[in-house]
């Protein structure tokens, strides 16, 4: 991989082949073009019509069954993503390609409405952007969450929201409408309060105070708010979780979880490049203090482990949790218990009559 800068306002500047690809191409420098070519990369937005918006799950280590997802990729950029690796599944490649080719569900909304209208559907709470985020920079233009938003509200559906879009507060006039009727909660991914390393580490999210701000904002108006510090990563932004935790608690949140920082598929690669060229003193221990969590290798896929890791840092990082979470007087993440009972189709009242 080459260890050049990404190009500014991105999280990496590699593109490692689609793992399904059955064929792969490598650029040569055939000596033609005398000028170098401008090292950048714009942001292309496919439109996808979708033929379900409700992705179901059954993974003990997340507290939702069902998810919907208003867009594949996420401009984001962060380098440790997880859903990285999903983008193969498109034909692309889980590197630059996540962060800059992008695909919106167009009909997200239609479709979202047509499942919940289906005889037999049982309401449980449905996890809005969570395998890329809903408050991306192009939901802005594209205003898909937001639909989707309308229509949860519409059926008197629960739904929670994970983000760190400052853009979340666009949609507060719906958010606040879902929480008076118990029908919504927010958390907010927080990973540092320091704007530069959130430059790097994650180039297009919202900075730390924007978000803290956000939180603010959102609990002041009744929306339940908690904090999920994810990823924490050893020797990059571990020794900021106490602060980070105090820093939700006095914006409002009410509880808080934590993630150590996973490696699935082509993550480990990018990451470790991210590491070289951001952190080339350290990066050896950070690697090697990440495998010693994951049983010697880069990622541990087992349920029960991948989110928290084992060992004596994946430990101590427990135990720290712990002591903070108690001392701040947060209570567990997911304790903000939902109400199904309201959930009601438009119109179904008048097709008994």
């Amino acid at each position: 991989m080459s260890l050049n800068l990404p190009p500014r306002g991105r999280g990496t500047a590699s593109n490692p082949h689609n793992r399904y690809a059955p064929t792969r191409s490598q650029q040569e420098d055939d000596g033609w073009y005398q000028d170098e070519t401008p090292h950048s990369r714009a942001t292309e937005v496919r439109k996808e019509k979708a033929k379900t918006a409700i992705t179901r799950n059954n993974s003990p280590d997340v507290g939702f069954d069902r998810s919907v997802n208003p867009y594949r990729g996420c401009e984001h950029g962060c380098i440790y993503c997880f859903a990285r690796p999903t983008h193969a599944y498109w034909d692309m490649s889980p590197g630059i390609d996540f962060e800059t080719r992008l695909i919106a569900k167009t009909n997200l909304a239609e479709r979202l409405e047509e499942q919940l209208q289906k005889p037999g559907y049982v309401p449980q709470p449905i996890a809005l952007g969570i395998n890329t985020d809903a408050y991306q920079p192009i939901e802005r233009e594209q205003r898909l969450t937001r639909q989707a938003l309308e229509v949860l509200l519409r059926y008197k559906h629960p739904l929670h929201i994970i983000t760190k879009g400052s853009l979340i507060l666009r949609d507060l006039d719906l958010l606040s409408e879902l929480a008076s009727h118990n029908l919504v909660s927010v958390a907010f991914s927080l990973t540092t309060l320091d704007d530069e390393l959130k430059r790097i580490m994650e180039p297009r999210t919202a900075a730390p105070a924007a978000r803290l701000r956000a939180m603010r904002t959102l609990h002041e108006a009744g929306v339940p708010v908690s904090a999920i510090c994810a990823p924490m990563i050893p020797m990059i932004n571990d020794m900021e979780l106490e602060a980070l935790l105090e820093a939700a608690r006095d914006a409002g949140a009410r509880s808080a979880g934590y993630v150590l920082l996973r490696l699935p598929l082509e993550i480990a690669g990018l990451f470790e490049e991210w590491l070289q060229v951001h952190f080339p003193d350290r990066a050896t221990h950070v690697m090697s203090l990440i495998r010693q969590s994951r049983g010697g290798k880069n990622y541990d896929s087992r349920f029960g482990s991948r989110m928290r890791g084992e060992g004596q840092f994946a430990d101590l990082l427990e135990q720290r949790f712990r002591l903070a979470r108690r001392k701040l007087g947060l209570d567990r993440r997911g304790s903000v218990m939902l109400d199904c009972s309201q959930f009601c189709p438009p119109g179904a009242q008048l097709s008994l009559l």
